[in-house]
């Protein structure tokens, strides 16, 4: 779809078990997930804001092109795996959007993972259940 030839600036965002690489070209604020269009990849209109938010904050959604490809975790990680990357790569874009980014929360990765299951339990904290007789 886009040439390799053309410059485009990028970022690497996760969140979870999500790992998203997004790439921004200058375009008309076409936004494409794995192949297929924002509207066909996340069901939810919350996801799809989740996404732009970056995009919105700086005003400057009518301006690039984001092709992504993300793998891992659920539509809720990826949505945020996206918006971190996105957000890393419009800083190659322009450094001047730091302050902006940053007091809204979105260069920060977000360390929350899921906790492993320990020996003796059931789950992560879940022990057997207790009878006493």
């Amino acid at each position: 779809m886009y040439e390799s030839k053309q410059q485009y600036f990028y970022g690497t965002g996760r969140r979870k078990s999500s790992v998203a690489r997004v790439r921004v070209y200058p375009g008309s604020g076409n936004i494409t997930i794995n192949g297929r269009d924002i509207d066909d990849y996340f069901g939810l209109d919350t996801l799809k804001l989740i996404v732009r938010q970056p995009l919105t904050l700086t005003e400057t959604t009518e301006q690039f092109d984001i092709v992504c490809t993300v793998a891992g975790g659920g539509v809720s990680g990826q949505a945020g795996a996206i918006r971190h990357g996105l957000s890393r790569a419009l800083l190659l874009f322009n450094p001047e959007l730091r302050p902006v980014l940053k007091k809204a929360g979105f260069l920060t990765r977000d360390p929350r993972m899921k906790e492993r299951k320990k020996y003796g339990l059931k789950a992560a904290r879940r022990a057997p259940q207790f009878s006493k007789r």
